[in-house]
This record gives C-alpha cells, sequence and structure tokens, in this order.
C-alpha cells in the first residue's frame, strides 16, 4: 500500500479515480455528503474544488493506493481563526469497495493525524453517521464521543439519521 499527499498538480491526473471512489462511496451508502443519483459531473465538480482548496495551506488530501488503483482518500481541514489554529477537522474518510478490510482507513487515519501532528495541531474533530463502522473505527483509534444530534444527515434511502461528533487530542 502506498500513502501519499496530493498537492494542487498531483491532483489533477488523479480526478477521475478519485470521482470514481466517490461514486463508489455513495452508492454504497456512505454518509460523505451526498445522495444518489451522483453523477460523474457532479463528483469530478467536488474534486476539482478539493484540488482548488489544498493549493492552501488550510486542506490537506491523503490518498491510498493498492495494486495501482486509488484505495482510499481522506482530507485535513485545518481551523483559520487565530482562536482555534491549534485544530483541523478529519473528513471524507472513504475506502473503495473493492478494497474494504485491508487496513486502509486506518492507515490513511495514521497518515492524516501525523499530518495535523506536523501543522501543529493537537485536536481533530469529525463527524460520522451513528452504528456506522467508521465510528466503531474511530473509537478504536482513539477518538471520543462529543456528542450525537439525531436527524442530522439524510441517508441516500431518504431517512434522516442520527450523527455522531467525535475528538482525539494528539500527543505532540
Amino acid at each position: 500500500m502506498q500513502i501519499q499527499r496530493l498537492t494542487s498538480q498531483t491532483i489533477l491526473p488523479e480526478l477521475p479515480e478519485l470521482a470514481a471512489l466517490l461514486m463508489d462511496a455513495v452508492t454504497h451508502g456512505a454518509s460523505v455528503g451526498f445522495l444518489l443519483p451522483l453523477s460523474e459531473q457532479e463528483a469530478l465538480a467536488y474534486w476539482q474544488d478539493v484540488a482548488n482548496a489544498i493549493e492552501t495551506p488550510h486542506r490537506v488530501l491523503i490518498v491510498a493506493k493498492l495494486e495501482d488503483s486509488l484505495a482510499g482518500t481522506v482530507q485535513l481541514d485545518m481551523a483559520t481563526r487565530p482562536n482555534g489554529n491549534h485544530r483541523a477537522e478529519v473528513a471524507k474518510l472513504m475506502v473503495h469497495s473493492s478494497f474494504r478490510r485491508r487496513g486502509i482507513a486506518q492507515a490513511l487515519m495514521n497518515a492524516i493525524e501525523a499530518e495535523a501532528i506536523s501543522a501543529g495541531r493537537t485536536t481533530l474533530v469529525l463527524d460520522t453517521r451513528e452504528g456506522d463502522p467508521s465510528e466503531a473505527l474511530y473509537m478504536k483509534l482513539g477518538y471520543q464521543r462529543a456528542g450525537v444530534i439525531p436527524e442530522y444527515a439524510r441517508s441516500t434511502d431518504g431517512k434522516l439519521h442520527a450523527t455522531v461528533f467525535m475528538y482525539k487530542l494528539l500527543k505532540t
């Protein structure tokens, strides 16, 4: 498995695979902000926005490759206000359905935490749909539940689901 940080230049050739990853995640029910039907055009537009965001020092994009294919990704969004320059949000952890249960999500989370520490961030926050496998992963990695908001996010089936907000204090 190869883990790497993409830049605004290195992301461009990856856009089609990133769009396919997002479409696969949504098709398989991931709660990543999109609903079915998700067109390739919408998925590409999202990743183009990410490409623009990683031109700044406030967004980090990490990808995992396995068998010469894009297997997963995760992002780190740095708080920019002076009172929050110690924290960042982990976002959009996705692993392609063909590559799940191989430790990719954990490797991505380890890499994003290393990026956070390198950027001087000591508090990470994230949210996930309550009861999803990702919640168990985050707990295993030392994240703590901060609270739950019922009916926070809509799933592709149209139902509203609770979202768990979590945090982790990093050792620097």
